[in-house]
């Protein structure tokens, strides 16, 4: 059997009807983990009925581990070793979904329900992530096939169910499991490709961090004719707080939380990328932003700022009066170089030398940033992989702008880190009318076909070329110290 007839068979599974099948099944599962009281019955069942019967078959042992931190949100972790002395991949998916918001759908389509309209598969976690999970998993199944059961390499899958609302417990079953989880390469895929028509790789996320501006200044309201003049009101003091952190056209004003110069490798891997265009995308502000950078080195390459919601008084039924209280909900998106552990005490301290002191600061969900070096040789064999295949070559993007549970992989377990997105960016992920696009989906099984076959020819000398290689430059760094 030949890599072309191997990559033939895993897109013969969608023009067969057999992917969608079982696509269909899994999209009717309703894993909403953000509604894991009423989900968590799903949320297994996902688990039980159609990840671990999937597996078997292949030579997967597998095993169901509970949630230390949440017990309805299961996970499962599965191996497949062939021999310990071959490179080990690790790959990753997550099986939970946002709620459905079925009300909000339009006509003809339902969440829990796969509908077909052409190219466009239409159901809630189509793109994210049963889609995606469910082609690296039928691309490793027709590799096995087309190798009579040896790949060349061990696999190690983790399943989580609760990405969604931010994947609790997944650092404490990584820390409770490094050892089950050990791996040469981590491969995954998630998020969107940068174009619907050009395969992309990704080597991390940006980090993210929620936070909350708060000023609660009385308990109740007071008149804003008798009283206007003389009270301050938290709404305005809190505009002027988030003005003197970001400016009117969205440049961030605090050094801290800015980041250093784009490295090289970095610019030099977006030189070719180009952001939006697509027929469902925005149209970008060509003002917004840092000024003096790309759109992709803006939402790749650097850090933002964004006002995520604002609350004071009733704005469904304004009355006049002066508000007790007020909220904003910020997000800080920050890429390598910016430290997830520095933006609380930089904020704070801006804030009070700002003269912001009573503003209250109250933090929610948060990610490190990661990003594996684009000169690394994980990216030039994948990239070589990716190409062989499809005749192009793909967008490297060295981070995504969105997050992900990336930080877990590359910093706890220390892996090289490589993301392979089958959706695109109007996919309507996490929105009414999600939806995985059929020639994408059709790419995607190509290209993981083709990179599992290449992993198992070249693998191994790859990882001991990369050891070598990583073992000269900390020589090399050492000796420049001394």
């Amino acid at each position: 059997m030949s890599r072309a007839l191997a990559v033939a068979r895993a897109q013969r599974v969608i023009d067969s009807g057999a992917f969608a099948a079982t696509l269909a099944r899994r999209v009717r599962c309703a894993t909403e983990s953000e509604n894991a009281d009423q989900a968590a019955p799903a949320l297994q069942a996902y688990l039980d009925d159609e990840i671990a019967p999937a597996l078997a078959p292949l030579g997967f042992a597998v095993q169901r581990v509970a949630n230390p931190v949440d017990a309805r949100l299961p996970m499962l972790i599965a191996q497949r070793i062939e021999s310990p002395a071959l490179p080990t991949v690790l790959m990753y998916a997550h099986g939970d979904v946002v709620r459905g918001h079925a009300a909000q759908w339009r006509d003809g389509l339902a969440p829990w329900a796969l509908t077909v309209e052409g190219d466009r598969w239409y159901g809630r976690g189509t793109a994210d992530n049963k889609g995606q999970h469910s082609i690296n998993l039928a691309a490793l199944e027709q590799v096995i096939a087309a190798r009579a059961g040896r790949l060349g390499f061990n696999v190690k899958l983790l399943v989580e169910m609760g990405e969604e609302a931010g994947s609790p417990g997944l650092r404490e079953v990584c820390e409770q499991h490094r050892e089950a989880l050990r791996a040469d390469l981590f491969l995954a895929s998630d998020g969107p490709r940068v174009q619907a028509e050009r395969p992309t790789l990704f080597l991390g996320s940006r980090g993210a961090l929620n936070f909350e501006l708060r000023l609660p200044l009385r308990e109740r309201s007071y008149h804003s004719g008798n009283w206007g003049g003389l009270l301050a009101n938290p709404a305005v003091v809190l505009a002027n707080a988030v003005a003197s952190l970001v400016d009117e056209r969205g440049r961030i004003r605090v050094e801290a939380l800015r980041p250093a110069a784009i490295p090289a490798s970095v610019t030099r891997a977006l030189e070719d990328i180009e952001v939006g265009g697509g027929e469902d995308d925005p149209r970008i502000d060509a003002h917004w932003g840092e000024p003096g950078l790309t759109p992709a080195q803006r939402v790749i390459g650097w850090n933002s700022l964004e006002v995520l919601a604002m609350s004071a008084g009733n704005p469904a039924q304004p009355v006049g009066a002066i508000p007790g209280r007020a909220q904003v909900w910020c997000q800080l998106r920050f890429v390598v170089g910016t430290r997830l552990d520095d933006i609380a005490p930089a904020l704070r301290a801006h804030l009070d030398a700002a003269g912001f002191g009573q503003v209250e600061l109250h933090f929610g969900a948060s990610a490190e940033a990661t990003r594996l070096d684009p000169d690394d040789a994980w990216v030039a064999w994948a990239m070589d992989s990716i190409a062989r295949t499809t005749g192009r070559r793909p967008a490297l993007l060295p981070n995504l702008g969105g997050s992900l549970p990336n930080d877990i992989f590359a910093g706890l377990l220390g892996l090289p880190t490589l993301w392979v997105p089958h959706s695109y960016p109007a996919c309507a992920q996490h929105a009414p009318n999600e939806h995985l696009l059929a020639s994408v989906a059709r790419e995607g099984l190509a290209v993981m076909a083709g990179l599992f076959w290449d992993l198992g020819e070249s693998g191994a000398a790859l990882r001991t070329a990369r050891a070598a290689a990583l073992m000269d430059a900390r020589a090399v760094a050492c000796e420049a110290r001394s």
